[in-house]
């Protein structure tokens, strides 16, 4: 039993910035069919939905717009201009939103293939559906934070970035929510920033060439057919799912990958973990609960201490066994009763 148990768990150790990125990328190649059914069920009809209202809008504007016959720009009246910004917005909104949801369900996926444990698109849209709320308001934290640091200086921005990319991670994972969580996630990072930027940096140079590929493919494909409302929103929405489909597993996949090599480096994860599978510790559940230091573990041997008494728990006594003080100022003469004789038997005078 002990054996199985040592097979299904993951052999977890740090890893270098080369091999967090492939590792992220071997574990969306392996289950690439449950994240394709992560992404594409929930990003095609909401994309399909973005591209209509875009051009929509676009056609919208051509048409109640004034077309200045020198320049040629489009002027418009408070009015219509209000309405193209409120489409405008509540597109980015719905995507937005939609995207933080399969991005959160792509975390849950990577965590448990990493985990040695079977992903599962239904269970993993579930798990991040159920915390929503919580993703959102983290994310909303986050870059308010983020924000203020870009407005300060250039620089603390992408420091607060870097320190808070695996706070998603974190509250899916430990239950941490809000500012904690981004807080955790900071303690995380802390000593390890500049992996962690050349992680995210490199990942995102990775799916940003993905990304610009797909966009550009299909751009030409649209140029056949330039002034067709159909066309554009046929290849709108399949070039921004594909896209979707293509770079939100990997990216999820690399700062998942991140965030356990640095509980792996930081609070022996893996130790953690293997004593979890062998049921010698319990699994956290709603916070984050370290794992016990080296001085808090018990003894190996299994063995309680012996404790002293009038008679000791069985003959031969145990070692450490002491008599108590009662005992040790027995009369002289009196010989103390022998335990180690058959019920009824009498010691020998």
């Amino acid at each position: 039993m002990v054996a199985r148990v040592q097979a299904a768990a993951p052999e977890l150790r740090p890893l270098g910035i080369g091999e967090v990125l492939d590792v992220g990328i071997k574990i969306v190649w392996r289950n690439a069919a449950t994240m394709f059914w992560i992404v594409v069920p929930i990003v095609l009809p909401v994309q399909f939905l973005v591209s209509l209202i875009s051009v929509s809008a676009e056609n919208e504007s051509e048409q109640v717009g004034t077309i200045d016959p020198v320049t040629g720009e489009i002027t418009y009246d408070s009015t219509e201009t209000w309405i193209l910004v409120t489409a405008f917005v509540a597109v980015a909104l719905l995507g937005l939103l939609v995207l933080t949801l399969v991005t959160a369900a792509c975390f849950k996926a990577v965590g448990d293939a990493y985990l040695a444990e079977r992903p599962s698109a239904k269970s993993s849209l579930g798990y991040a559906l159920r915390r929503t709320h919580s993703i959102i308001w983290v994310t909303i934290l986050s870059w308010i934070v983020i924000l203020i640091g870009f407005a300060l200086c250039i620089l603390p921005g992408i420091w607060l970035y870097v320190a808070f990319a695996v706070a998603v991670p974190v509250l899916l994972t430990e239950g941490v929510k809000g500012r904690k969580a981004l807080g955790r996630s900071k303690r995380l990072i802390s000593g390890s920033w500049w992996p962690a930027f050349a992680i995210i940096l490199l990942g995102a140079l990775l799916t940003g060439i993905v990304s610009g590929v797909v966009a550009a493919l299909l751009e030409a494909a649209s140029l056949t057919n330039a002034d067709n409302d159909t066309v554009a929103i046929l290849t709108g929405t399949v070039g921004d799912t594909v896209a979707a489909a293509l770079t939100t597993p990997f990216s999820a996949a690399f700062v998942t990958v991140l965030y356990f090599d640095l509980r792996v480096r930081k609070e022996g994860f893996d130790l953690q973990l293997f004593a979890e599978r062998l049921g010698l510790a319990p699994r956290p559940e709603g916070e984050y609960r370290p794992p016990p230091a080296a001085s808090e573990a018990p003894a190996s041997s299994g063995e309680e201490p012996a404790s002293s008494g009038e008679q000791p728990p069985f003959w031969p006594p145990p070692p450490g066994w002491q008599p108590s003080q009662a005992q040790e100022e027995e009369p002289e003469g009196e010989e103390p009763p022998r335990t180690d004789l058959p019920p009824g038997a009498k010691p020998l005078r």
